[in-house]
């Protein structure tokens, strides 16, 4: 009965729920063990939190049972990626400065699932401060891929990635500031949602660059990521950047699916050299069923997209080095104090912060505030920072003509499957490239959906397609995912996280 319950979708197990055939507190146990059984080998979470879920879940089925009316989603376990403030749970975005801190607050997306009914699990592994994209960048240690331990399962959330794909949690959340939720989500085979910036409240997110942040959900289908994204988004006067407007029809977009008529653009610039054939391939597939099912598919070309690393690389830092200023062991957090300052004696507030930084910060961390500090110091603003927001508006300006041409665009996710631990460690601009298909969304601010394509021929790992839609209309996602994923769930004849090896040891099928 427990294997039966993590298998299940969210919305399935919201419908058992409602139909009294299992209750919240048996299912929130089940995954309570599977994380004990097999979060040793992934690592997705950084804290679990088992009274708290188990009460949260207690709570909901005494309120079903008394008759109240609960939001659909109540009683579905989900679990947190560790850059989101948890009142009375540590959050320590995957950093030694915030090990064992304890927020006084919610943020305003934990706020809702509370009110909604949604039993927290625990908090999920990350790289620190979001600066990466394999979460191997982790203070607490690297998350592991459940399709095979020794790769990657992406980042900055990968344990967010890693807990939806090893059955830990049905339902997570994540983060995306540069693809941090879309391309975990195409190296775990799940999928991942970028809203459009503002479309769901930042207050209460850790910020790392607060002009790219955006929280999303992280799940195995694409109407749980429509439940999951109407149940957070929506205005929040706590946060200034908050869009003050309704969430667009998520979940009918998904029920009605049906891409007759949809103008489908296939981005040039984000595919060919670099990009590994089996995701070429399944991309193509991906693709063709599209126009088989009545969607005008076209070629589109965005110039300025082969530009968006570079500028996100230094709008990115540049932002980050501001944020991360307020790690000055002065108010919380790590403090470490010397035995003596630099000029002998009592060590000065400028000796504690120093010293606090150094021993607190990781190697990743270190490079980009320093780099950031640099494209924004006196004599290079311009140049540098001052640029970059010139190729961002450009990049904007791309998709503004694209969407006049086409309804949504399309490509791959990630430009290959998972790579193994460490393999890129020592080259971060190698690392950085495994962005290069979702940056350009961040940058203009549009919303991005990642869903699984198949498997490639040379690894048989997931690969995964991207849909971009123009700014808050975010149901266009739903519409053209949802009617993709049931086109290749009859071609795949299934869930593709039913043959991970790591979990089920049955040999990957390749269909001709």
């Amino acid at each position: 009965m427990s294997d039966d319950l993590l298998r299940l979708s969210g919305a399935a197990l919201a419908e058992r729920l409602a139909a009294g055939d299992t209750s919240s507190v048996e299912a929130t146990q089940a995954h309570l063990d599977q994380i004990a059984a097999v979060d040793g080998d992934v690592h997705a979470f950084l804290h679990v939190d088992a009274e708290g879920a188990l009460a949260q879940a207690a709570d909901v089925d005494r309120r079903r049972a008394s008759g109240a009316t609960l939001h659909r989603l109540a009683g579905v376990p989900i679990a947190v990626k560790d850059v989101v403030a948890t009142a009375g749970l540590p959050t320590t975005a995957g950093s030694r400065l915030l090990a064992g801190w304890v927020p006084p607050y919610d943020a305003t997306l934990i706020t809702r699932l509370r009110a909604a009914g949604l039993p927290i699990l625990g908090k999920t592994n990350m790289d620190e401060f979001a600066m990466g994209s394999s979460t191997e960048h982790s203070a607490f240690g690297p998350s592991h891929n459940p399709w095979d331990l020794d790769r990657t399962p992406g980042g900055s959330g990968g344990g967010s990635a890693a807990a939806v794909a090893a059955f830990e949690a049905p339902l997570a959340i994540g983060t995306d500031t540069g693809g941090s939720i879309r391309q975990p989500a195409a190296v775990t085979g799940t999928v991942g949602v970028k809203p459009t910036y503002g479309g769901v409240s930042r207050y209460g997110l850790i910020a790392l660059a607060s002009s790219l942040d955006q929280a999303g959900p992280v799940t195995r289908t694409v109407l749980d990521a429509a439940m999951l994204h109407e149940l957070i988004g929506g205005h929040d006067p706590l946060d200034s950047t908050s869009i003050d407007a309704p969430v667009p029809a998520l979940v009918d977009a998904v029920r009605d699916a049906d891409v007759r008529g949809v103008r489908v653009g296939v981005v040039r610039e984000l595919g060919g050299e670099g990009y590994q054939p089996g995701v070429r391939s399944r991309f193509d597939e991906a693709v063709g069923l599209l126009a088989d099912a009545g969607a005008e598919v076209v070629e589109v070309s965005c110039p300025h997209f082969d530009y968006a690393l570079a500028a996100y690389y230094l709008i990115l830092p540049s932002e980050a080095s501001s944020n991360l200023a307020r790690f000055d062991a002065m108010r919380y957090g790590l403090r470490v104090v010397p035995e003596t300052g630099a000029a002998g004696g009592v060590p000065s507030a400028e000796d504690v912060m120093l010293a606090t930084r150094a021993a607190g910060f990781g190697a990743e961390a270190k490079r980009r505030i320093i780099l950031g500090t640099y494209a924004l110091s006196s004599g290079y603003y311009d140049a540098y920072y001052g640029s970059a927001q010139k190729v961002r508006t450009l990049i904007s300006r791309d998709f503004e003509q694209a969407f006049t041409r086409v309804d949504v665009l399309v490509s791959p996710t990630a430009p290959t499957t998972a790579f193994r631990l460490g393999e890129k460690l020592d080259d971060p601009l190698a690392m950085y490239l495994n962005d290069v298909a979702t940056i350009p969304a961040n940058l203009a601010g549009v919303p991005g959906l990642s869903l699984p394509s198949g498997l490639a021929e040379e690894d048989g790992l997931p690969t995964a397609l991207q849909v971009l839609a123009p700014a808050t209309a975010d149901d266009r996602l739903y519409r053209v995912g949802g009617a993709l994923e049931t086109m290749l769930l009859d071609r795949w004849g299934g869930p593709l996280l039913d043959r991970a090896p790591a979990l089920t040891a049955q040999p990957q099928q390749v269909p001709a």
